[in-house]
Order: C-alpha cells, then structure tokens, then sequence
C-alpha cells in the first residue's frame, strides 16, 4: 500500500487519481501511523515552504517522513515534497528543510524572455542507472510549475537535470529516497511511468 501524505499542501488528488489508474492501491491520509505503516510514501505538495513545514512540524509529520526515510522505506517527494526534503529554501530563510538529502533550494533568478514561475513541458536528462527513471529513454518530456529549484551538494544525488535560465537538478535519487521537482501524476505517459517504477521498487 502507498501513502499520501496529507498535510493540507494541494494536489493530492491528482497523485491518486494516477496511482488509482495504475491499479495501485493506496490512501491519502495524515495519520503518522498509516504512514509509517505503509509499505511506500509520497510526499506531494504544492505551496509555500515555510507554510508546508510549518504542518509538518505542527502535525507531527516530519517526524513521520524522517522515520520511512532512516527505515529504508521508499519515499517520493512530488514539486514541493522534493524541496521539503533537502535542507534549506530561499522562499522562507531561516526554516529548515526536513534535511533528508543534502542541498538547498533557490530561486529562479529572472531573465529576459523568460516566465516565472516556470511552467510547462521541458525535456530532462536522465542519469543512466536511475531507477525511477527505468526503461525510459532520455529527454523525455515532463511538466513543471515552480518558481524555486533544486541545488543538490551532491552531484550522485541527481537523477535527472533540466535548463530552464539556469541549470535545475529536476529529480534526486538516494538508496531508498526519490523526488522529482515536476509533476509525474501530470506529464503523460512518461510520468505515469515513473510512479509505476516507483510502485514496483
């Protein structure tokens, strides 16, 4: 069974809807127990990252995630759920990250022609060996919608990179911990994929 962590972060319907179609079973939830229990988590969210950990924290949650993720249990971060795991973020100096994995998110620095927050398709370069990025090939595209992106202190943490004004670490990829800065539950065939590879871990 997987996990959704339910912490009033937005977009958890879309992750089951996708899990549902998959033929996978799972539960929105933010009971701390029904997430320790279950045999895999994800961590959607789309929102502020102070605000976020602030539930997080408020609800006990953190202390949940940090557990699944010290257990060697599978946990996925989704857009806000991957910045929640690393350790800082410029959108709320001051409050730390859940620290799962070691970087810090920054803010897109603005450019001429160019929007933010980003949003739409862009294609991601895969790392080769990456299990959630399995069988499918490279430069896929996929769909994002965020104004802050991933800086890993790790380069082997990086499961997928992007350009969008600067260079983005799209996806990280550590033992049992993965995240993807775009929104699998809404790029198609390929993203699809992706929470299949996860559900099969």
């Amino acid at each position: 069974m997987v996990a959704i962590v339910d912490y009033d972060a937005g977009n958890l319907k879309s992750v089951e809807k996708a899990l549902i179609y998959l033929g996978e079973e799972c539960k929105v939830t933010g009971v701390p127990e029904e997430i320790y229990n279950a045999d895999k988590v994800i961590l959607p969210g789309v929102g502020a990252f102070g605000d976020a950990m602030g539930k997080l924290e408020k609800s006990g949650l953190a202390e949940v995630i940090k557990k699944v993720a010290a257990d060697n249990k599978p946990l996925f971060g989704i857009c806000l759920g991957l910045q929640l795991m690393f350790e800082s973020s410029d959108e709320m100096p001051g409050v730390k990250g859940l620290g799962i994995l070691k970087g810090r998110i920054l803010a897109i620095p603005p450019a001429d022609g160019f929007k933010i927050p980003h949003m739409g398709w862009n294609s991601i370069s895969i790392r080769k060996g990456s299990r959630l990025f399995k069988d499918i090939p490279d430069n896929p595209y996929v769909y994002f919608v965020h104004s802050y992106y991933l800086k890993a202190d790790n380069e082997e943490d990086v499961a997928a990179s992007t350009e969008y004004i600067t260079h983005i670490h799209a996806a990280a990829e550590r033992g049992n911990i993965f995240a993807c800065q775009f929104h699998p539950e809404k790029s198609g065939d390929t993203g699809l994929k992706i929470l299949k590879n996860f559900c099969e871990l």
